[in-house]
């Protein structure tokens, strides 16, 4: 019987663009690992933030201990006539704007709250009707940032009086108009609530074993590269090679 075992067997063969390909590739597989477990821990934090049923602090309470995003509070005050109208927000397809009217609570500084959803005329050349309670109201919401334009995008508007359109609402903008805001917005946690428009908010619908998915689909690829480069860097050697190269 043929020796196979002397004739045929594998040894390393230095590749240099095998090994350039690995060493490209495979950090950059196992960082976009370990970032989607850092986005699945943060989305675990934020909808346990979220789901909690923690106190909803009064407004005064709220910015004396600092203020946060996602953190439930209440006010009692009543809204102004200052309305910014949102542009460019769509809910189930249909274009609208989400209403920022700011609120002056009866202690604290004055915030600018998001008051919902609201369907768009059919033409762009008039504005919804905007209602505006004159009644003293206690609300109820959730922290969130401005609404910040993308880097470099103008965010000032040719629109004079109230209420007034507009493409994002950075602070400073608001600011201009009311001196005394608060440094977070107020998203109104229902559509029940006097002045509310559609407040229906959610979290990200993304939840953390998504990216847990990711996660083991990254590293996955990673180990699937190292065992593959290292089938492709032992080649066949045996007795017809050493023929040859003889």
């Amino acid at each position: 019987m043929p020796d196979t075992g002397s004739s045929t067997r594998r040894q390393w063969q230095f590749d240099w663009r095998i090994l350039l390909f690995a060493g490209v590739f495979l950090p950059l597989l196992v960082s976009l690992g370990i970032w989607q477990l850092e986005r699945a821990e943060e989305k675990e934090q934020q909808l346990l933030q979220w789901e909690q049923q923690a106190e909803s602090l009064s407004w005064p309470r709220q910015e004396a201990r600092g203020l946060s995003n996602g953190r439930p509070v209440t006010l009692q005050g009543r809204y102004s006539d200052l309305t910014w109208l949102l542009d460019n927000r769509t809910r189930d397809g249909v274009p609208g704007y989400e209403v920022l009217t700011v609120f002056y609570p009866d202690e604290g500084s004055a915030v600018v709250v998001n008051r919902g959803w609201i369907r768009a005329p059919r033409t762009r050349d008039r504005l919804p009707r905007i209602d505006v309670p004159d009644e003293v109201l206690e609300i109820r919401g959730r922290l969130a940032e401005f609404p910040e334009p993308p880097v470099l995008a103008d965010s000032e508007t040719l629109d004079s009086g109230w209420p007034r359109r507009v493409q994002a609402l950075p602070r400073a903008q608001a600011v201009a108009q009311e001196s005394t805001l608060a440094a977070k917005v107020i998203r109104l946690s229902d559509s029940e609530q006097a002045g509310a428009y559609r407040a229906d908010w959610e979290p990200d619908l993304m939840g953390p074993q998504t990216h847990y998915g990711y996660a083991f689909q990254w590293f996955s690829l990673a180990i699937a590269l190292v065992i593959l480069t290292v089938v492709a860097s032992y080649r066949k050697t045996g007795a017809n090679n050493d023929n040859d190269n003889g």
